[in-house]
């Protein structure tokens, strides 16, 4: 049952309204990875009043993870990440059905994992596992959301049954090492609370039958630049072309 006072603020804005916040209330969003985007996604998922939300990771809370990931307090290293995100929304909306799943995404689980999803945020630091998502979801024609973060930069772009996916602008996984990550480039404390509000507001839209932004969008926190390309469904795409929606390529390894 809403609480109106809770969501006021929300409610009164045009773009959601009384029937929005109806319809995120039995949205079911599941969230893949719970780093540092991951834990301002749940955040923004739980507080907005999204009814049903599943975070999937694998990890522990490590100390150099208190730095930018705002779900986890000292006393949560070496706790599982999911356990211990379950537990602190738990305690911010009482009203949302949490569910944290301690497991590895893989092509063996990850239709079971996303499967019934109003919507999938992609908040992993992996390619692998995102291609992994996109196949899974193209086939289910699941949207999702995927977003990226590393150093002050940041990408995000929807993808859904219709294309382009993520194959389309980027046909093949790299190759391990090949691009950077945290660990070795770093990353600014700012930038994740910048990309999971963009993919939120995004799922918002999803979940409301709204009109999504289409465009691929890359945005640096540093000099603070938005720019949005355009991107084109690829008819021979492995995942959403091959004569039709949804084939099903073989997950990379």
């Amino acid at each position: 049952m809403l609480t109106e006072s809770r969501y006021s603020r929300q409610v009164l804005l045009p773009e959601i309204g009384p029937q929005g916040q109806k319809k995120l209330a039995k949205a079911r969003a599941v969230v893949i990875g719970c780093g540092a985007l991951g834990t301002h996604t749940l955040s923004l998922l739980v507080r907005a009043g999204v009814g049903n939300v599943t975070v999937v990771d694998r990890d522990v809370v490590e100390l150099t993870n208190l730095q930018r990931q705002t779900l986890f307090q000292e006393d949560d290293v070496g706790k599982p990440k999911a356990e211990a995100a379950q537990e602190r929304l738990q305690k911010v909306n009482s009203e949302v059905a949490v569910k944290g799943i301690v497991a590895e995404v893989d092509a063996a689980n990850v239709e079971r994992l996303v499967g019934g999803a109003t919507v999938v945020v992609d908040a992993t630091d992996n390619m692998e596992t995102r291609y992994i998502v996109n196949d899974a979801c193209v086939r289910l024609a699941i949207p999702w959301v995927y977003g990226g973060a590393v150093g002050v930069s940041g990408m995000v772009m929807v993808v859904t049954r219709d294309g382009p996916c993520l194959r389309c602008v980027f046909p093949s996984p790299p190759r391990p090492g090949d691009l950077p990550t945290c660990n070795t480039v770093g990353i600014v404390n700012t930038l994740p609370s910048a990309v999971s509000s963009m993919q939120v507001t995004e799922a918002f839209k999803l979940i409301m039958g709204k009109e999504h932004t289409r465009e691929l969008m890359v945005l640096d926190v540093w000099s603070q630049d938005i720019q949005k390309i355009k991107v084109v469904k690829d008819p021979k795409c492995a995942a959403c072309g091959r004569g039709g929606r949804g084939g099903s390529p073989k997950a990379p390894r």
